[in-house]
């Protein structure tokens, strides 16, 4: 009697249980998705120079612009715009720069709370320097 109860219709019990994992997977892939978000590319993000003393204005960076792939909560993502993201190379503490070839340095990218910095592409940029004068 019970062992009629648990073999009878057995495909359709295993088809039944199938559906359900696939179901059940289904429904966790799309609620992980929302939680962590799709990562996003901005493209042309600019580069800015910081530092200490010298004017930052002579100072040239190649390339100027960047792309930064960031992910986030959706309500972060929803709310985040291209000015938010700010692509920064800081010159301060260095030594003098050459002024012909240059030096390559690090790009920082800050971005708002809930956001976050998955790749900046490239990561480094060659910052040159004004000439001296004598």
């Amino acid at each position: 009697m019970i062992r009629d109860l648990l073999i009878r219709d057995l495909g359709w019990k295993l088809f039944s249980l199938l559906l359900a994992v696939m179901i059940w997977l289904t429904v966790h892939r799309i609620l992980e998705e929302r939680s962590t978000g799709s990562p996003v590319i901005y493209s042309g993000v600019p580069v800015l120079i910081v530092a200490a003393a010298a004017d930052v204005h002579f100072y040239h960076v190649s390339p100027a612009l960047v792309d930064v792939t960031v992910s986030g909560t959706p309500e972060a993502m929803a709310m985040l715009q291209t000015n938010q993201i700010h692509a920064v190379v800081d010159l301060a503490g260095l030594p003098d720069l050459k002024p012909l070839g240059g030096t390559r340095q690090s790009v920082d990218v800050s971005v708002p709370p809930g956001v976050t910095v998955i790749k900046v592409d490239p990561p480094q940029v060659n910052v040159v320097a004004p000439p001296q004068a004598d």
